[in-house]
């Protein structure tokens, strides 16, 4: 019974720790309508995968070289021959797809590739555990000693370069901060679900508070609500943990709206 509650508490200290990242960096990426870039930087995760296991590096680190390859490739390259959107959309699913490829030759070496798609929360180790609390750390001390500036190149890039602050750096503080936050969660969430850890809690949260700060506490709070919900109903209903998270993240936003919008 002790090997039982280990493994499940390791899975509920991961889902929190990536939630807590998640949420005040979900904002951003919810006030920018950066939604599609996230997706583009997470699906470049499966080829970072792919350069861990054929260099030996930890699969961390693999990942986040990738993630911000990608993420500053795109930065770079938006606007110049195709709109934005076209990019990101042509990014995304060729990172994913480059990425599955990528992994079919690699010989001899056995992938979980439902794993690195979908998560797998449950087999987290304290070694996972020291990867996820730590970047988070770092996640969550960047956006802290950069709230401002972040905030007024969000809300106005000429008002914010006026004031003294440059709008690409912040960009890039941003882009850091996002393919950390793959790295680390890919463990726990996969590649096609952190785009939701990020999104909904944010989405959500917006539903109720009224400054930014409230609602980056309040993302993280309910990112953290989604974890051991997710986890508690992946344990009851024995369905996967990754998605059970994302769909008790979903129920939470729909839940929050209906309050919300409920009269008297």
């Amino acid at each position: 019974m002790s090997l039982l509650d280990d493994f499940l508490l390791r899975a509920l200290l991961a889902g929190i720790g990536v939630a807590l990242a998640a949420g005040p960096l979900g904002c951003f990426v919810v006030w920018r309508r950066m939604a599609y870039f996230g997706d583009a930087t997470a699906h470049a995760a499966l080829l970072g995968v792919t350069l861990a296991l054929a260099t030996s590096l930890p699969v961390v680190a693999g990942v986040a070289v990738m993630a911000i390859a990608m993420a500053l490739t795109v930065s770079l390259a938006a606007g110049r021959s195709y709109a934005a959107d076209t990019l990101l959309g042509v990014a995304s699913h060729g990172a994913l797809a480059a990425g599955l490829v990528a992994l079919s030759f690699m010989r001899g070496v056995r992938v979980d590739l439902m794993g690195y798609l979908f998560g797998d929360i449950l087999a987290v180790t304290r070694a996972d555990l020291a990867v996820i609390f730590g970047g988070g750390a770092l996640i969550v001390v960047l956006l802290a000693w950069r709230w401002r500036p972040l905030l007024l190149a969000t809300l106005n890039e000429d008002l914010a370069a006026a004031a003294g602050v440059d709008p690409r750096r912040e960009r890039l503080v941003l882009t850091l901060a996002l393919a950390l936050l793959v790295a680390v969660a890919l463990k726990v969430v996969g590649v096609l679900l952190v785009t939701a850890m990020l999104i909904v809690p944010a989405a959500a949260a917006r539903g109720f508070a009224r400054t930014p700060e409230a609602m980056a506490a309040g993302a993280a709070g309910l990112g953290t609500l989604a974890a051991v919900a997710g986890l508690a109903g992946s344990w009851r209903l024995d369905t996967p943990a990754g998605p059970s998270i994302v769909v008790a993240a979903v129920v939470l936003l729909v839940a929050v709206n209906l309050a919300v919008r409920r009269p008297g």
